[in-house]
């Protein structure tokens, strides 16, 4: 791995960070806020692809789990991968990883569609549906009851999926950000 690749990483992994400053809207209805570090997730997958992508997510759950108050309103420690937001921080990684693949793949020809595409498949449907299920199985609230709580997720992040998806589109095409990932 480059120097470069590292500093790409540890901003990456910064800026998700810097995004848990913001605080959680808390929903009645769950144990589980609405946040803006997802949209951190997508753009690691985004910008960086899967390798760094991934690995600047791992970076940021590890800096949470020894204690740092990176997660959203200031929460950081061992105890929040063992509580309701659990299955949504162990499916941060495979978003990124995901969302990162495609990014790979068709990173010469990549566009807005086929960003917001992937990242309302894997980072809206997918985080938002399994990471309710597992905050079911951790609250003792029934799948099919999980999953209609997942919608309560899903129209603020599909707003995220469309800011990252222009971000991400806007950076990967621009002549510059070409140059510097080569």
């Amino acid at each position: 791995m480059s120097t470069k690749d590292l500093v790409y990483t540890a901003l990456m992994a910064a800026i998700i960070c810097i995004l848990g400053l913001v605080p959680g809207v808390p929903l009645p209805i769950m144990p589980v806020p609405i946040v803006l570090q997802n949209i951190g997730i997508f753009l690691a997958g985004i910008i960086l692809g899967r390798k760094l992508g991934t690995l600047s997510v791992v970076i940021f759950l590890l800096l949470a789990a020894v204690g740092l108050p990176v997660l959203s309103g200031g929460r950081g420690g061992i105890g929040a991968f063992a509580g309701p937001s659990a299955g949504f921080l162990f499916l941060y990684p495979f978003v990124a990883f995901f969302i990162g693949w495609v990014r790979d793949k068709y990173l010469h020809k990549i566009n807005f569609i086929i960003l917001l595409i992937v990242t309302l498949v894997v980072g809206v449907l997918g985080l938002d549906i399994l990471g309710t299920i597992i905050m079911g199985f951790i609250t003792n609230i029934p799948v099919k009851e999980s999953i209609k709580l997942s919608l309560a997720f899903m129209p603020g992040d599909i707003i995220k999926a469309i800011i990252a998806s222009l971000v991400g589109a806007t950076i990967l095409n621009h002549s510059r950000f070409k140059q510097l990932i080569k």
